[in-house]
């Protein structure tokens, strides 16, 4: 191993010549560098090797690298690359290839080779790894995309991108990414023929043996490639991200029309066919020129345009009386009413539609319930107070096992300041079930504590930790500490904390708030700590190290603290925790004794 190890540090000393005899490094700095490779290519020639080392081998020649081209810009020498830069660039590309013969399945290892590649503009080598790559990792069509991308903008050579695609179909016949990446590529193409052709026409050139044919030059060649595709996939949103596609080239008139038509006649019971078909319009009034128009007129045609949507989008509704077509209609006026202008008729226009085809959805049955909490939202914004009631208990009554619909209900009612909040809390819990009523306790509660007597609010606390399930009970029993220490003090806040006590289950922040009231008060007892911190360990002592750690602590620096303690609780710790956390508890309780923690 020391012989091959040497004979690699023999084959540097040219470069390392080199580098000290034009001025880039001084013999200090080559020593250094000597030294240095010598370290990593002992890492690197070891029985057990590690992926670690060859990053870092890698990396510090990547490093080098750029330093020697920030001094030839320092002191402006460009020459004898061949000597310095491509032995190092050799060297690289060499500990790549190690390294991915090695750890094969590291797809971001081969990555960062093309990524070198394409750095250094090593083309020659870069579609060697490509073609390595590939041959390992054909199940991924991210990587066949990234080639023949790669092909076609770097190399110019569409032939090889189309056969690389070609060969790509053949492991997925069923991708929808790469059949649009290669509808794409074929697009591309006959763009760049046409420009081509273009230029010869107005230099007035021979084409002689340039042939252009037409079918490609109209993009014939996608039109194959959509073809083929549509075959195989199923599925509007292929359709509308080839039609995409198509749109960016100013060739495709026909088709997209083709597109169309296969969209309308195969998915025409689809939402997403309709909701394009709608949107379309608003497109098709933008094309059209709007040069010298006042602000008045442009308003006017773009109240037009949305009509036209909307027209399409009603027909939608009738013709596909779905959930997700409603959802598809009440997104498109919301991103209108969102959409900024300064004409105010224009807004109360968007905002009147918006909420007429809110009502629409909901008489139908078919407003989905999220979009109940924008409605509302809408509603409160306009000051529409008594209909955002009404709406709001239609919900409920539309939703009534949903806990988000209820508490949705609620804040509007407290937002309002209503007089039968009370009521609507006692009939949320009556139709939830008790599990996930999490959410309506504690907004019931918190609305008591600003409104109701001391007394109905501590009932109530009482009664949410019977109501709730024994693990959200936990949060009310935070919650309820909480505020009895706020509104009862010390002695209240201690009898309580004793009484919830007797019932399971706890949290851990539940015995470090009492923990923070007791050390909080004037005459802070030791004794009061240790039985909080005993009670916290007997639940958590074995899943928490810092619940030990602190507990050390407090024995070392509170006035009634007794250090001899320490040694019993640590013996108690280690017989305790579990697992990886014996060796945790160890290494942070070494930094507390010497005074780093």
């Amino acid at each position: 191993m020391a012989e091959r190890i040497e004979q690699r540090l023999e084959d540097r000393i040219p470069e390392l010549e080199q580098l000290e005899r034009v001025g880039l490094f001084t013999r200090k700095e080559i020593r250094a560098v000597l030294r240095k490779a010598s370290a990593l290519e002992y890492k690197i020639q070891r029985r057990a090797l590690r992926k670690e080392d060859f990053i870092n081998y890698i990396q510090y020649e990547v490093n080098l690298l750029e330093l020697i081209k920030k001094r030839r810009a320092r002191i402006g020498y460009s020459f004898k690359k061949d000597e310095i830069e491509y032995s190092i660039l050799h060297r690289v590309h060499s500990l790549f290839n190690r390294a991915t013969g090695k750890w094969k399945d590291d797809v971001q290892l081969w990555l960062s080779h093309v990524a070198f590649c394409k750095q250094w503009n090593a083309k020659h080598q870069l579609s060697k790894v490509f073609s390595t790559m590939l041959a390992i990792h054909s199940n991924k069509p991210a990587l066949w995309i990234m080639a023949a991308k790669w092909e076609m903008e770097t190399r110019l050579s569409s032939e090889s991108a189309r056969h690389l695609f070609l060969r790509a179909l053949r492991f997925h016949p069923e991708c929808p990414k790469l059949y649009q990446e290669y509808f794409r590529m074929e697009l591309m193409h006959a763009e760049k023929q046409r420009k081509e052709k273009k230029e010869f026409e107005q230099a007035k050139m021979d084409l002689g043996e340039f042939n252009y044919s037409e079918e490609v030059l109209n993009g014939e060649m996608a039109r194959i490639v959509y073809r083929d595709a549509s075959q195989k996939i199923k599925g509007v949103e292929f359709q509308l991200a080839v039609l995409s596609i198509a749109k960016l080239f100013d060739f495709t008139e026909d088709l997209q029309k083709e597109i169309l038509e296969n969209l309308q006649a195969r998915y025409a019971d689809d939402p997403l066919t309709w909701d394009y078909m709608a949107r379309r319009e608003l497109e098709l009034g933008s094309q059209q020129p709007t040069e010298h128009t006042t602000k008045q007129k442009k308003v006017s045609e773009m109240a037009q345009r949305e009509e036209r949507c909307c027209a399409v989008f009603d027909e939608a509704v009738r013709a596909v009386p779905t959930e997700d077509m409603w959802k598809c209609y009440i997104t498109f006026c919301l991103e209108r009413y969102n959409r900024k202008t300064n004409s105010e008729e224009l807004k109360q226009k968007r905002l009147e539609r918006t909420l007429s085809v809110f009502s629409k959805a909901h008489e139908s049955d078919l407003l989905p319930e999220a979009l109940y909490k924008q409605w509302l939202q809408l509603l409160l914004d306009s000051n529409l107070s008594e209909k955002a009631v009404e709406v709001a208990e239609a919900a409920t009554r539309h939703f009534s096992q949903s806990v988000e619909m209820w508490q949705m209900r609620l804040q509007v009612l407290i937002r309002l300041k209503r007089d039968d909040v009370t009521q609507c809390f006692e009939e949320a819990v009556k139709h939830v079930k008790s599990k996930g009523t999490l959410p309506l306790w504690t907004l019931w509660v918190e609305w008591s504590e600003g409104t109701n007597s001391k007394e109905d609010t501590q009932a109530l606390y009482q009664r949410s930790l019977h109501a709730t399930t024994p693990a959200e009970s936990v949060t009310m029993k935070e919650m309820y500490l909480d505020w009895t220490y706020r509104n009862g003090g010390y002695k209240k806040v201690k009898r309580l904390f004793t009484s919830l006590c007797e019932n399971r289950p706890f949290s851990l922040d539940f015995f470090r708030k009492m923990i923070q009231i007791e050390k909080e008060q004037e005459s802070c007892k030791m004794l009061h700590l240790r039985e909080y911190y005993e009670r916290a360990l007997r639940e958590f002592g074995s899943t928490n190290t810092d619940l030990w750690l602190d507990y050390i602590k407090e024995e070392l620096s509170h006035p009634q603290g007794k250090p001899e303690n320490c040694g019993s609780i640590h013996w108690r710790a280690m017989k305790m925790l579990q697992g990886d956390l014996v060796e945790d508890f160890v290494s942070k309780y070494t930094l507390l004794q010497t005074g780093h923690l």
